[in-house]
């Protein structure tokens, strides 16, 4: 069977605080509560097209091999595909949200080179904002 990726569908992050995880991701990112899974220990956010799930340590479906939360074995970084990008206005009002910002630069993703900045969210994963590519893509089929 042949098949192709188009898009990222959801990313899975274990998560010490749960509470703090969910209020960064929707108060600081923008994101929203899609689906609540208390008995599992499992928060979906609305991410754009894509789910961002917070998992809880030590919850139901939890799977400790995974690695430690803020031990950079949980996952390296997720990446959020944004618009409008304006680096200062973005770097003014993480800021004033309490964000610890990281670097700024050009970078590639899915679209191509475009501006990104990093910054961090409360147990240390690094979160990516991406803005849109320098210029259109060229794809071969």
């Amino acid at each position: 069977m042949k098949f192709h990726i188009r898009e990222i569908d959801h990313v899975v992050i274990r998560a010490a605080d749960l509470d703090a995880m969910t209020r960064f991701y929707c108060d600081v990112l923008g994101c929203r509560v899609e689906k609540d899974q208390a008995d599992l220990g499992l928060t979906q956010l609305r991410a754009g097209r894509s789910l961002i799930d917070l998992l809880q340590v030590g919850g139901r479906i939890d799977r400790p091999e995974s690695g430690a939360p803020g031990a950079g074995r949980n996952m390296d970084h997720l990446c959020l595909r944004i618009e409008p990008f304006d680096a200062d206005a973005l770097k003014a009002h993480l800021t004033a949200l309490g964000a610890r910002l990281g670097e700024q630069g050009r970078r590639y993703g899915a679209d191509g080179y475009g501006p990104s900045l990093y910054l961090f969210d409360p147990e240390g994963n690094v979160v990516e904002l991406k803005g849109p590519p320098e210029a259109a893509r060229e794809t071969s089929e």
